[in-house]
């Protein structure tokens, strides 16, 4: 069975490379630490407008050391539009206070990093993917969603469907397609109503139906 599943991962792969050459988080960010908080504040918010927050954000305090020194007050003007305000201005002036207690380096492993107030896997995983360039697997909605209309996973939980896909993934794949999952999941692939009829996968699976 795995090598079923295996198979058909790598036929997603492909056709979703072919669709989606470009294959990249669609948060805007120049400093490692920068898409720690940028993904903390998409929470509940899209990242268009997390993308209008930043620029403001980032010029007011450049540095984790000013992030972790500033008032919780100071925080909260700049993203108040990203809902969840206090939350989010507590979340991330702690977070960049323990960056700092860990050495002032955003750290490279998934272990370390859920370490961070605030940051769970899919974060974790988001970072070690896009940042150091090694193997992760994002687990967020679009991925659940369409790993498992695919068949390629059976569980909604997030923990087992990012174990589930490491057993079948080419680990040097996994994170760009976790982003091009994004866009398909936007584009086709949709929650409520999915586009079946103008799917790029729906004559490349060897017969599979997927399950909507």
């Amino acid at each position: 069975m795995d090598d079923i599943l295996r198979h058909r991962a790598e036929t997603v792969i492909k056709v979703l490379e072919e669709v989606y050459p470009d294959a990249r988080c669609s948060l805007e960010y120049k400093e490692p630490y920068q898409l720690l908080i940028a993904t903390r504040l998409s929470a509940q918010c899209t990242d268009a407008r997390v993308n209008m927050v930043t620029p403001a954000l980032f010029e007011r305090f450049p540095s984790i050391e000013a992030f972790a020194e500033a008032e919780i007050g100071d925080i909260e003007p700049y993203i108040r539009s990203c809902g969840l305000y206090h939350t989010k201005a507590e979340s991330i002036r702690d977070m960049c206070r323990a960056l700092m207690d860990m050495g002032g380096t955003l750290p490279d492993t998934v272990e370390e990093l859920t370490r961070l107030p605030g940051v769970g896997r899919k974060t974790a995983n988001l970072l070690v993917g896009d940042v150091y360039g090694k193997p992760a697997i994002v687990c967020d909605t679009h991925c659940i969603r369409i790993c498992g209309r695919l068949g390629l996973t059976t569980s909604k939980d997030p923990l087992k469907t990012e174990r589930e896909l490491r057993e079948i993934l080419p680990p040097d794949k996994s994170s760009d397609l976790c982003h091009r999952l994004v866009m398909f999941g936007r584009d086709t692939c949709t929650a409520r109503k999915p586009d079946c009829e103008h799917c790029p996968l729906r004559t490349r699976l060897d017969g599979y139906v997927c399950r909507t």
